[in-house]
């Protein structure tokens, strides 16, 4: 005869529990819910990686970084604020979720995203199949001004609540702050739950709080071998960057540099506070915190005083840091992940069938956990970004004609129309390379090998071997129709790879057209 043992306090609690919660029919799903993890998601504004953004994060290193793993190689799908936040959000690229900018027009947040794409999202997925309670703070998509410290308004519940100027009560990191901890204080503790912060910092104006606004009075941005150099082999947008800068445009960009490490200063509490309150709650070690960024940045690279949008590593890397359960402690990885795979991966954390949605992206939850097997992972993926441009010539700047924006005093540009591109990045192990065409009348392209030229000096699209060309070409005509599946297929380095020369398209005009309809 086989006889069970129970243990009784442990039988009691899960009783007591079933019984609180008969009335309502929800036992069974609350003994289903109970043991899932819960998540973090912590999304800044324009934090770059490569330049030095997360060197004044000591508290958010030590308290994620040190205690989880960080991705050395981590990018976006665009790198600017909307589409990008869309890519999070939807796992998709944005020629599948259609917002190519922050513009209602560009379909930031349009009521056709709200209906189409928005139901579709991982939180809205996590909220209503499976079981979590919900949070989210912060800039959302995108909005003209919602990146303002103080003197803003929020939508609390869809009823606005306007904020002023007095620090107390409304500089806008630590209202999100507080807003958090009250969450985790209140919240059921019988379901598992997302929550997901969304700072200004570090972008425009770069308000920082009292206590911060004299740290850093030395610092400068840092001169890379790329800051203040001529892109002669790049884009045309590039090339009409004045080089040497003007001093003005130097000093401008050296102190936006000091005033964004200050705004970071607060986002570095905002961490640390979360963390501590999830520990006294006791639910720290089963909830998985993620650290991120919507896109890059850059500070004088290239000539180019500060914007995000270009195509270069320190546009379209991010920071990516995350502890949980089963992650081990002080690990790094240089496996390749995009943001589009965030919410798979969050998904896969809370028991969901990734296979149900049409995301584009993929789960690296066996990443975190160790088990993934590093020579079938992801070789390559797409990055694509829509140029902007004004339709009138900007009085400050005549010769310059119409089709430009984001425009310095010294008539320096950052975006255009035909600033619209799309590149196959590869990281593998016998290759790190970035491939990009440009939608303009030259299909002007860019060839960069970030092993050996990291600051993407020298663009080898003219002496590079032919045949890497075609297939760079070929894959990037594929990812950019892809979607679900066939975004994960292999790539060029990838040793599953096959090369069809009769799907190539040799004619520019056939290469273009394509360009334009993804």
């Amino acid at each position: 005869m086989t006889s069970i043992r129970l243990n009784l306090p442990t039988l009691l609690n899960c009783l007591l529990i079933c019984v609180t919660l008969l009335l309502n029919n929800r036992c069974c799903v609350v003994a289903k819910w109970y043991h899932r993890p819960n998540v973090v998601l912590i999304l800044t504004d324009d934090l770059d990686v490569v330049i030095g953004g997360m060197t004044p994060l000591n508290k958010t290193k030590k308290l994620i970084g040190e205690a989880g793993i960080t991705f050395t190689n981590a990018f976006v799908a665009s790198p600017l604020c909307c589409p990008s936040r869309a890519s999070i959000l939807t796992g998709k690229y944005p020629h599948n979720h259609h917002v190519i900018n922050n513009t209602l027009e560009g379909n930031c947040s349009s009521t056709a995203w709200q209906k189409t794409q928005e139901p579709k999202t991982f939180p809205a997925l996590l909220q209503a199949y499976a079981g979590y309670q919900t949070f989210f703070a912060g800039k959302y998509l995108n909005q003209e001004r919602n990146s303002r410290y103080y003197n803003y308004t929020l939508s609390v519940n869809g009823k606005p609540k306007k904020h002023g100027g007095n620090y107390s009560e409304d500089y806008l990191t630590d209202v999100l702050t507080n807003m958090s901890l009250d969450f985790l204080q209140y919240k059921s503790n019988y379901r598992p739950f997302f929550m997901m912060v969304s700072t200004p910092a570090p972008h425009a104006p770069w308000t920082p709080a009292p206590q911060y606004q004299d740290r850093f009075q030395d610092l400068k941005a840092p001169r890379d071998p790329n800051f203040n150099v001529h892109g002669k082999d790049k884009h045309w947008l590039i090339r009409q960057a004045k080089t040497p800068m003007t001093n003005s445009s130097i000093e401008l960009l050296d102190e936006a540099y000091r005033k964004r490490w200050r705004t970071l200063l607060s986002v570095d509490d905002l961490v640390e506070k979360v963390v501590k309150r999830l520990e006294v709650r006791g639910e720290l070690d089963n909830t998985y915190i993620i650290f991120t960024s919507d896109n890059g940045y850059h500070t004088g690279q290239f000539s180019l005083p500060l914007d995000k949008r270009q195509l270069y590593e320190s546009d379209i890397r991010v920071p990516l840091l995350i502890r949980g359960p089963n992650i081990k402690p002080n690990q790094t990885t240089g496996l390749a992940v995009q943001n589009v795979d965030l919410g798979p991966t969050i998904l896969d954390m809370a028991g969901y069938n990734v296979s149900k949605t049409a995301m584009d992206g993929m789960s690296f939850l066996s990443v975190l956990e160790g088990s993934v097997n590093s020579t079938m992972w992801r070789t390559d993926f797409l990055v694509e970004y829509e140029g902007e441009g004004s339709n009138v010539s900007d009085p400050a700047c005549p010769l310059l004609g119409p089709g430009v924006s984001v425009c310095f005093p010294d008539c320096v540009c950052e975006d255009s129309f035909n600033n619209t591109y799309a590149c196959v990045r590869t990281v593998a192990p016998s290759a790190n390379l970035q491939y990009c065409e440009f939608d303009d009348n030259e299909v002007f392209v860019e060839v960069y090998n970030i092993t050996v030229d990291p600051y993407q000096l020298i663009n080898l699209a003219k002496t590079i071997d032919q045949e890497v060309l075609e297939k760079m070409n070929h894959r990037l005509m594929m990812l950019q129709s892809c979607s679900g599946q066939s975004c994960r297929t292999p790539g060029v380095y990838d040793t599953r790879y096959t090369f069809d020369p009769h799907l190539m398209f040799s004619n520019r005009s056939h290469r273009r057209n394509r360009l334009r309809r993804a």
